[in-house]
């Protein structure tokens, strides 16, 4: 899991349930038909605004999220790096033996190996990042939907139990219960906009956001490589895409481990 998704979780449930302890007990924000009109609402208003597979791609992105691990750019440019030490080698048709289980990291060893021109390679980046995009936007906007909706079926259950509450009147002693319970709906509904399903959309998009960085890297580094097999001349290019702390980490590396090959001959 995510180190920060997973530090989220834990704090924003954590004050949370610490609030409800400190007054009174976790039962009185308990109330199933609250549950029933915010949760079955927030999902049917989902159907109704997107297609089924479409919320299961989704529900399946939400599982990438907890338990997926991202690529840091930084593994990418040491990655293409190496690639560039061995068009220096071997030759660029090399390349065309890569194994990796990044399909885009393939294609671009591959279009290196027959040589493509600049052009080919930018216009290839400008399909794939477009591509990523249309596939993780609807997924980001499908949580970004029930964000909204679910707020929304909170107060309307809380409406619901308003009118429930004024129709008993005659009763006084009820009317203080009646109104937490109707107040609770609308608990339920800003618990799951801001806990879950806004945090989660927000997610999916800086992953989405991370995931084009990275493909600018590869494809920036396979110009490189066509360019100058020259391993430092393409960590130049590169080393934009990186912050300075992490730049002198991957520097360090390409140096000792040039520092070695020139030994080695």
């Amino acid at each position: 899991m995510d180190i920060a998704t997973f530090v989220g979780i834990l704090a924003g449930f954590s004050l949370i349930f610490s609030a409800i302890f400190q007054g009174g007990s976790l039962l009185l924000f308990v109330n199933l038909p609250g549950m029933m009109v915010v949760v079955g609402g927030t999902l049917s208003a989902t159907l109704f605004n997107f297609p089924f597979g479409d919320i299961a791609t989704a529900f399946k992105a939400m599982m990438i999220v907890f338990i997926d691990k991202e690529e840091k750019p930084e593994d990418v440019v040491k990655v293409m790096i190496r690639l560039a030490e061995v068009c220096r080698k071997k030759g660029i048709m090399a390349l065309q033996d890569v194994r990796s289980n990044n399909q885009v990291l393939r294609k671009a060893c591959q279009m290196i190996a027959d040589g493509a021109e600049r052009e080919m390679i930018a216009n290839t980046l400008v399909i794939e990042i477009d591509a990523l995009r249309a596939r993780h936007y609807i997924p980001q906007e499908i949580f970004r939907k029930m964000g909204n909706i679910s707020p929304a079926f909170g107060m309307l259950g809380t409406l619901i139990g308003l009118v429930q509450m004024l129709s008993n009147l005659e009763n006084p002693e009820t009317i203080g219960p009646a109104m937490a319970v109707a107040l609770l709906t609308t608990f339920y509904g800003s618990l799951m906009a801001t806990m879950f399903f806004l945090p989660l959309s927000g997610k999916l998009k800086a992953r989405t956001a991370r995931e084009v960085l990275i493909l600018e890297i590869i494809f920036e580094g396979a110009r490189s490589i066509l360019e100058s097999n020259n391993p430092l001349m393409v960590y130049e290019k590169l080393s934009s895409f990186l912050p300075p702390r992490t730049r002198q980490e991957v520097e360090e590396e390409i140096f000792k481990r040039s520092s070695a090959a020139d030994k080695a001959e």
